[in-house]
This record gives C-alpha cells, sequence and structure tokens, in this order.
C-alpha cells in the first residue's frame, strides 16, 4: 500500500470518528481542501445525520467532490 493510499485510509477513518463524535471542527480540519468522492460524501452525510448533527452535516455538503 502506498503512503497516499494509507494517509486517505487513515484521514476517512479520522472522519468518521470525528462525524460520530460530533467534532465539527475536527472533521473541518480532516476535510481541509481535500476533494471526497462522491460515494465517500453520501457516506459520510448519512453517518453525520444519525447524529443529528446539522454543523457537520453543512460541512460535509460543501466539500467538494472528485
Amino acid at each position: 500500500m502506498s503512503d497516499t493510499q494509507s494517509n486517505s485510509i487513515a484521514n476517512m477513518e479520522g472522519l468518521q470518528a470525528a462525524i460520530a463524535n460530533g467534532e465539527s471542527q475536527r472533521v473541518r480540519e480532516l476535510l481541509g481542501t481535500q476533494k471526497l468522492d462522491t460515494l465517500q460524501k453520501e457516506y459520510l452525510i448519512e453517518l453525520a445525520e444519525l447524529n443529528s448533527n446539522s454543523e457537520v452535516i453543512a460541512l460535509l455538503k460543501k466539500a467538494p467532490t472528485k
């Protein structure tokens, strides 16, 4: 596995944990300027909706896709 793939997987895991914990600032930091795959973005939004965190949902909806 390349370093880029490892970083991407680690970042996705970090995003999932931050969303589950309702940590909007951490989500903002992890998203940074990266582009999400459409499927990833939909999954993360669904996860945020489970926790009813409107700020995290809004952050994810604004995230660019590739």
